[in-house]
């Protein structure tokens, strides 16, 4: 990770300057995203049920496995996105540096982060970036296969009236878990038909919550023995 952000440091970092530069430092984020997963051996495999149209935001969630979920997200679409993410990322050297000057923290023990959270977001949607949120709230234990979602992804969805992508990444837990024991193979995502919720309100946020996590689920189990 760190080998491909000190050789394209010096353009990460200028492109970081405004927030209207934004997009084109997502296009040297996805080229860093690329020489990471290609590096370490994995191979994209994207299907789709949807294609993602140029230049409209989205809701982009997914299941959250592996730290590899931010590189092959970056991977599946050329839409910019804004990640919302766990504070304690922007630790990890060099990575940290970036995460926390482009992506929007969050300090899930704080209601008072979680509400500035929601006001960034909303932001950047509406100068016509995406936004990406693993609903999960974090990689959950080994024992949980797909944990409950929370409900930030789609207040903000509907709030906003843009479509939520729900997204499935079957193998990388395999890939690259947590633990020992990943190998190098491909590494799948599949895009679903996309939540419309034009005309919704908050008394439909359990519906769609529901539904993105059972699409999510139902392709996760059908994927595991694959």
């Amino acid at each position: 990770m760190g080998i491909p952000i000190i050789i394209m440091f010096p353009f990460l970092l200028i492109a970081t300057f405004k927030e209207s530069w934004y997009p084109k430092f997502f296009v040297l984020a996805r080229i860093w995203a690329k020489i990471i997963l290609v590096g370490m051996g994995f191979r994209l495999v994207k299907t789709s049920d949807q294609e993602i149209e140029k230049g409209k935001s989205y809701m982009f969630v997914a299941n959250h496995t592996s730290m590899t979920d931010i590189m092959l997200m970056l991977c599946a679409t050329k839409n910019p996105f804004v990640f919302v993410g766990k504070k304690e990322l922007a630790k990890i050297p060099i990575f940290g540096f970036f995460y926390k000057r482009t992506c929007i923290l969050v300090d899930r023990s704080s209601p008072k982060s979680r509400l500035e959270v929601f006001e960034r977001a909303q932001n950047r949607l509406r100068s016509g970036l995406s936004i990406c949120i693993f609903p999960e709230g974090g990689v959950p234990k080994e024992e949980v296969f797909l944990d409950e979602f929370k409900n930030g992804a789609f207040r903000l969805a509907i709030d906003h009236q843009i479509p939520i992508v729900p997204m499935t990444f079957p193998d990388n837990k395999k890939r690259f878990p947590y633990k020992f024991g990943g190998y190098p193979g491909k590494m799948r995502v599949h895009v679903h038909h996309f939540i419309e919720t034009k005309g919704l309100t908050l008394a439909n946020r359990e519906e769609i919550k529901s539904k993105a996590r059972e699409t999510i689920l139902k392709r996760l189990q059908n994927d595991l023995n694959k």
